[in-house]
């Protein structure tokens, strides 16, 4: 594992990005199908369930962005509705739907090569808002356009996606100006990943800058080399969680680096590479196998045209903004409120980048750090800033951070829709 050049360093502008809209639910209903029944579901849903598609760019059929909207279970006609996409430079936004905040999720159990079974998640952000979860960029999920490769860059995804902002943003552990690598070294010495030694050596040899080391520097290139043997053994995603490894990528799964495998022999292949149960990937491989479905695809109204269901993009992006701080600047001064949360055992992009690039706004504090709670427990910290931004970490929660503290998560975005202070 090389840290520092992990594909998920180079996410697309927005790595969680939710923006409520001031939109009317019908104007999604109107080329949407409801979805009564889901394979792998016990019975009929008990959320109202739409998908559809939407044609960006000068006429419909250049690119068809695959979507599902989910009503609000409280008051849809009174709640916020809210786009939510994914990062990783662009994966699809059905991992948020069954791995974050949506009312499904995958049963965790052992895959015997039947169809993987879902189950209802007592913590859907859904209790509280309507919610579309948008296939973007183009590519990804069941979106498509005829030129796929023309439509992959930050740019284009951002300009795609302004077509709906209008009142106010989200973003959980977000890439922002593509300098986070520089704080893991920080972090990892904070929480007793690697040594005072090595800290203070990786300091005086590299002076800062861990991303675009001199070949010549050999200090700092040997420091490097100790540093990621350190954590060779730790998943920058979440630190507590178990590590998983294997020999090469999964990319179908959209999942780069080395994971715990078994092989299955079973109806669906002769032979099917599974990550172990324990993996986090276990839960992409599921969908991988549940979205590739026939049955699957029919239930969700999917266009016949769509090949392989892949979740994330693995090649051809252009990553032509290699900063969104601008955009912050520029979203608060036109009066956006934004609710900006780290995971604080996220490696990947530690709370200490973003505590940085906020504190380089320069915004008066308005509401001091403070914890704040879930049920009489702290559930992490909080600051909020005159630009009405408010920043919080979760305690304990990885680089998606609803994925490990679902019930921490609810709350925290409950209150800020409702603008309390968390």
């Amino acid at each position: 594992m090389v840290v520092h050049s992990s594909p998920l360093s180079f996410q697309v502008l927005f790595l969680v990005l939710t923006i409520l809209l001031q939109i009317e639910s019908h104007q999604i209903e109107d080329v949407a199908a409801k979805v009564e029944h889901l394979p792998g579901f016990d019975g009929p849903l008990p959320f109202h369930l739409e998908t559809g598609y939407v044609g960006l760019g000068d006429t419909d059929d250049d690119l068809q962005v695959f979507y599902y909207f989910i009503k609000s279970e409280n008051d849809p006609k009174n709640d916020p509705l809210m786009l939510w996409l994914t990062g990783g430079p662009g994966c699809s936004s059905f991992s948020g739907l069954a791995y974050q905040i949506g009312p499904i999720k995958f049963k965790i159990e052992e895959y015997n090569g039947s169809l993987p079974n879902l189950v209802l998640r007592p913590q859907s952000w859904t209790k509280v808002s309507s919610i579309i979860f948008a296939d973007l960029p183009i590519g990804t999920g069941f979106s498509y356009a005829k030129n796929v490769t023309a439509h992959r860059s930050h740019s284009k995804l951002i300009n795609h996606t302004h077509q709906f902002i209008r009142k106010g943003y989200l973003l959980g552990n977000p890439i922002t100006t593509g300098k986070e690598s520089n704080d893991q070294m920080q972090y990892a010495h904070g929480m007793a990943l690697i040594s005072d030694e090595l800290y203070l050596s990786l300091q005086r040899n590299c002076k800062g800058e861990y991303i675009d080391i001199d070949a010549k520097n050999e200090l700092c290139l040997r420091d490097m080399q100790y540093y990621q043997e350190c954590l060779s053994g730790i998943d920058p995603s979440y630190i507590l969680d178990s590590d998983c490894k294997v020999d090469f990528p999964m990319d179908d799964q959209g999942t780069h680096g080395r994971l715990l495998i078994q092989k299955l022999e079973g109806p669906l292949s002769s032979y099917l590479t599974v990550p172990t149960v324990t993996c986090q990937a276990y839960c992409s491989f599921l969908t991988t196998q549940w979205a590739n479905s026939q049955s699957v695809r029919k239930a969700l109204h999917v266009r016949e045209e769509i090949g392989k269901w892949k979740r994330c993009y693995t090649t051809d992006f252009d990553f032509d903004i290699t900063s969104s701080f601008e955009f912050h600047v520029n979203l608060s001064a036109k009066g956006y409120r934004s609710l900006i949360f780290s995971g604080d055992h996220d490696l990947v992009v530690p709370f200490l980048s973003t505590q940085a690039w906020i504190r380089a706004l320069n915004y008066s504090i308005f509401d001091d750090w403070r914890p704040w709670l879930v049920n009489g427990q702290v559930a992490g910290f909080t600051r909020t800033y005159s630009n009405q931004m408010t920043f919080a970490t979760v305690k304990g929660g990885g680089h998606t951070a609803a994925e490990y503290k679902p019930d921490e998560c609810l709350a925290m975005f409950s209150r800020w829709l409702s603008n309390a202070p968390l």
